[in-house]
């Protein structure tokens, strides 16, 4: 069972001089598996809290650095290359790193000034240039060759001439600007609007703006109402612009214009390859990352080590509790020796403490195929300290119990090769897509158990491979096939070779017999998984040293199972194994069983007294897990009361029961009635509920066949040519439906149901799921989780 429990972790405390304190956890961060206990919490002293201020600054500006680059056309970042930027990092230093991003930063602020001042002008010109557009449209006319200054009826007496404001207004902003100038004039204005064709990048947030030029005309230039029509302006802060006041005055100030625009784009050209000039050397790629990139990843990293020295107690030398697998202490200790090899002074230690009496977080090893299915535990709970660990065994039950569910060779062998593509492919998801990248080996797994199952099934999307030679002839030539097997083993055929003779698809009676046969395969794995989930509490108990928990729980509970369940189990077993001419329902046999009846069809002579054994031995296993247990714990604190034992080492004696550390009987005796009909009826549920596997392999065994028949058989009964098209546009159909709902939603539904079975039915039967999960200090997994979030 070793196999089957977390690493045997080890406490000690970590003595680390203070002059050469960030060179030391910057090595054990990269080399061992250390978890850090903060020593400071209560108090919350953080000695090195001004390190961590300075990098938060030099972080700042590392975004900002980011972000202006990635406004540049043609700079490309090169990243993910930790392993790399570990191998190298000791060329960069915190004081040398955060006078460059300072003297960077500087640099860069001066070149945002100039470059928002460059398209604001050139924004500015932009703009005068689509007023005088406007302009030269209206003052082309033949009516305003006199200007828009001459009186309206040629007689200036009365100061009838047409007043006008011009300039430009955002989009978003016309109605509300419209209305406005309305109100103010109390309609005596009227404002004609010309959307501009390109946007306008506005240079505070980078971002393009769309645009119209306005003209206000409203009577007498000089008049108030131009005041009021110049007040709604600026309280909209739109940019105004001179009319001119000819179209030759025009034309001449739009060339002018022009040639202003063609310089400032020039100006800024010119800025963007001095800014791709300064920002080369950030880009460029000494060793595997951009130097930015390595600069971001040496914050990162020592913005976790000084986190980790706050954590450290401060005196003659910084001291840290630490757990580590017990595994790891020589590596561990070989680490320190070479660095106090390497430098001056004492050095650092590290001293076991053997007696230290936290419970220790479990840490439980895996590769690149192990870690999704403990992470499908883990999303559960965390196993506690050397609790059984269901991980192991759901790399095997978690993807077959999903091919029981899914069996089909054509949609299992899309999900396998979809598998397959994605573990040759890990690397394009490593960083981008880090939830796919851990699922790659998960979904191969799934593929292949779906894809083997379906060749037990014999079903290929609702089609029977007739791979062997069938044990059923067509004995008249109507259809009546009857079997050629030598079913009582005289010298004849044997059975089919492997899995469900294709003779049954299609038949009248496919559905009966197959529906039976899953029916039966559910319950058949479901019992034995529950089992194997008693045979991992008996494991829990012996090693917990728990004899009570052995003798009045596990083994009445295993009783229990085999008795009833086993029972059941064996039937199913016999009547596939043996020929029975009047055979008996399983069904009816257990209801005679459970109830006490005479079975009037017994399984063979004699079965019927083997279960009325049985269920003698299923009922007293009840008692025996319901009253032994609350009665032994009282006498343990009756007797350690008798012996003035203290309070600790009282709760300590009645610990096995999970009650706290006051004993108080009618709890744990009410308590121990809950579990124990949990227990009871939970055992009888849980094996209805694995049914939900024959569910599922019919659905999605019955949806396949829809789909088959509703699409393609169409096309396939039809006279040729139209057989043709109606094939090629119906499998585009068949294809599209088996994508969407097959392959995604039944694929997802089947994962449910199998996460659900491993959960519930089987993880309940001993896995408490109470510990702390190990989390050391691993600078290269820092620094992955730091990129896959960038």
């Amino acid at each position: 069972m070793g196999l089957l429990r977390s690493e045997e972790m080890k406490h000690g405390l970590l003595v680390v001089p203070v002059q050469d304190a960030r060179r030391y956890i910057d090595k054990l961060g990269k080399t061992t598996n250390l978890q850090f206990q903060d020593m400071n919490a209560r108090d919350m002293r953080r000695p090195y809290r001004k390190h961590i201020q300075r990098i938060d600054e030099m972080e700042r500006v590392l975004r900002f650095m980011f972000d202006e680059i990635a406004k540049i056309e043609g700079c490309e970042v090169i990243k993910n290359e930790v392993d790399t930027f570990l191998e190298n990092d000791g060329r960069y230093k915190l004081d040398q790193v955060e006078a460059e991003l300072q003297s960077l930063y500087g640099n860069f602020t001066r070149f945002k000034e100039n470059n928002a001042t460059l398209v604001a002008e050139k924004n500015q010109a932009i703009e005068e240039q689509e007023v005088i557009r406007v302009a030269m449209k209206v003052l082309g006319s033949k009516n305003a060759s006199q200007g828009l200054e001459a009186p309206l009826l040629g007689d200036d007496s009365l100061n009838r001439s047409l007043g006008y404001l011009a300039g430009v207004v955002t989009k978003a902003d016309e109605q509300r600007f419209v209305r406005a100038l309305w109100r103010a004039s109390r309609g005596n204005t009227f404002v004609e609007l010309c959307p501009i064709g390109k946007p306008v990048v506005d240079p505070k947030t980078n971002q393009a703006v769309e645009k119209s030029v306005f003209v206000v005309y409203f009577q007498g230039s000089g008049s108030a109402l131009r005041e009021k029509v110049v007040k709604v302006c600026q309280g909209f802060g739109v940019n105004m612009y001179a009319w001119p006041s000819s179209s030759d005055g025009a034309l001449k100030n739009f060339l002018l214009l022009q040639k202003q625009l063609t310089e400032k784009e020039l100006a800024l050209g010119a800025f963007q390859d001095l800014m791709k000039a300064e920002i080369q050397d950030l880009i460029d790629v000494p060793c595997g990352n951009s130097k930015i990139e390595d600069l971001r990843l040496f914050c990162i990293k020592e913005k976790s080590i000084y986190n980790v020295l706050n954590m450290c107690e401060e005196g003659m030398a910084l001291r840290v509790n630490v757990w580590y697998p017990a595994s790891d202490e020589t590596m561990i200790q070989d680490s320190l020796k070479e660095l106090r090899s390497q430098g001056d002074g004492q050095g650092a230690f590290l001293n076991p403490d053997r007696g230290f009496k936290s419970m220790p977080p479990t840490y439980i090893k895996v590769n690149d195929y192990t870690e999704v299915f403990q992470d499908v535990v883990d999303t559960y709970g965390i196993p506690r300290y050397q609790e059984a660990n269901p991980g192991l065994l759901t790399v095997v039950t978690f993807p077959f119990i999903f091919g029981m569910m899914y069996g089909d060779v054509f949609h299992g062998s899309m999900l396998l090769l979809t598998g397959i593509w994605l573990v040759f492919n890990a690397h394009k998801f490593k960083h981008s897509q880090p939830t796919i990248y851990s699922a790659r080996y998960l979904v191969f797994s799934l593929g292949f158990f779906a894809t083997f199952s379906g060749f037990l099934y014999n079903d290929f999307a609702s089609i029977g491979l007739p791979i062997f030679e069938s044990r059923f002839v067509d004995a008249d030539g109507a259809g009546h096939f009857v079997p050629i097997n030598d079913i009582r083993n005289e010298g004849g055929p044997g059975p089919y070779p492997f899995g469900l003779d294709w003779r049954w698809i299609g038949a009248q009676n496919e559905l009966l017999f197959v529906n039976s046969m899953k029916m039966k395969l559910s319950v058949l794995f479901g019992v034995i998984q529950m089992c194997v989930g008693i045979v991992l509490r008996f494991s829990n108990a012996i090693y917990d040293r728990n004899i009570t928990d052995l003798i009045f729980e596990c083994i009445p509970m295993a009783i229990f199972m085999i008795c009833f369940f086993g029972w059941m189990d064996y039937m199913i077993l016999y009547k596939w194994t043996h020929v029975i001419d009047n055979s008996p329902n399983i069904i009816n046999s257990l209801i005679c069983m459970a109830m006490g009846q005479e079975d009037k069809n017994p399984l063979y002579p004699g079965s019927v007294e083997m279960a009325k054994t049985l269920m003698k031995f299923t009922v007293l296993s009840v008692p025996f897990m319901l009253f032994p247990k609350p009665l032994i714990l009282l006498m343990q604190h009756k007797k350690a009361m008798k012996a003035g034992a203290s309070a600790d080492e009282e709760s300590v004696a009645v610990g096995h029961g999970d009650h706290g550390e006051e004993f108080e009987f009618g709890e744990i005796f009410i308590h121990q009635i809950i579990e124990t009909i949990e227990y009871v009826l939970g055992t009888v549920s849980h094996t209805a509920s694995y049914l939900r596997i024959w569910a599922l392999s019919l659905a999605h065994q019955q949806l396949s066949l829809v789909f088959f028949q509703k699409t393609l058989t169409m096309g396939l009964v039809m006279p040729f040519p139209q057989n043709g098209f109606m094939i090629f546009f119906m499998f585009g159909a068949w294809f599209v439906i088996t994508l969407g709902v097959l392959m995604g939603m039944d694929v997802l539904e089947c994962f449910l149901h199998t996460l659900r079975l491993h959960w519930v039915e089987f993880q309940s039967k001993f896995f408490k799921a109470g510990g702390e999960k190990f989390e050391p200090y691993n600078a290269k997994k820092l620094l992955i989780a730091a990129s896959v979030e960038q």
